[in-house]
């Protein structure tokens, strides 16, 4: 294992049984305080998709927000938010997914991309892939590319990396758990 990826599992917190039993919540909030993680974090994911030919990010409600908007910053490209139902103004679509634990439902504006725009997707983690396949639905519906997904960590067990590379959007993960 690189240093880095030491560094990283030493500043995510792992809390057993929550938000239920059996399930061990990866907590980045703990990333957040210690600048060097946080930078580990940002510069590796820039530094993979600095040459990419992407148009825009989308960061998934709500840990996504925190990388997503740093990355849409530091590669100068358009934010797109994709939010739990009920949390956007204006015209939204909406799709419904599983997750390890029960179900939820994301939606994004009506105009957050178009025909033609190639957004990378980034989320805190994948877990069972489910809100970044609903998400890139959402964007696919509005004419947009999917070009990957990004992620701090993997969970391999739950196979949502696997879910996500057989729907053909490719990923990218710091840590894996």
């Amino acid at each position: 294992m690189h240093f880095d990826e030491v560094y990283l599992k030493s500043a995510i917190r792992a809390v057993p049984d929550w938000p239920e039993a059996g399930v061990t919540f990866r907590d980045i909030a703990p990333l957040f305080r210690d600048p060097k993680a946080l930078h580990i974090v940002v510069d590796a994911l820039c530094q993979h998709y600095m040459q990419a030919d992407n148009t825009h990010i989308a960061s998934l409600d709500a840990r996504g927000f925190l990388i997503g908007s740093i990355l849409s910053y530091k590669l100068n490209l358009p934010l797109i938010l994709v939010r739990k139902k009920g949390k956007l103004p204006w015209k939204t679509l909406q799709e419904e997914y599983q997750l390890e634990y029960g179900s939820s439902t994301v939606e994004v504006q009506e105009d957050a991309c178009k025909e033609g725009d190639r957004v990378l997707i980034v989320d805190d983690l994948i877990a069972t892939g489910g809100s970044i396949l609903a998400a890139s639905t959402l964007l696919r519906k509005l004419g947009a590319e999917v070009t990957g997904a990004a992620a701090i960590i993997d969970l391999p067990d739950l196979q949502g990396s696997t879910r996500l590379q057989e729907a053909e959007i490719p990923v990218h993960t710091l840590i894996a758990y």
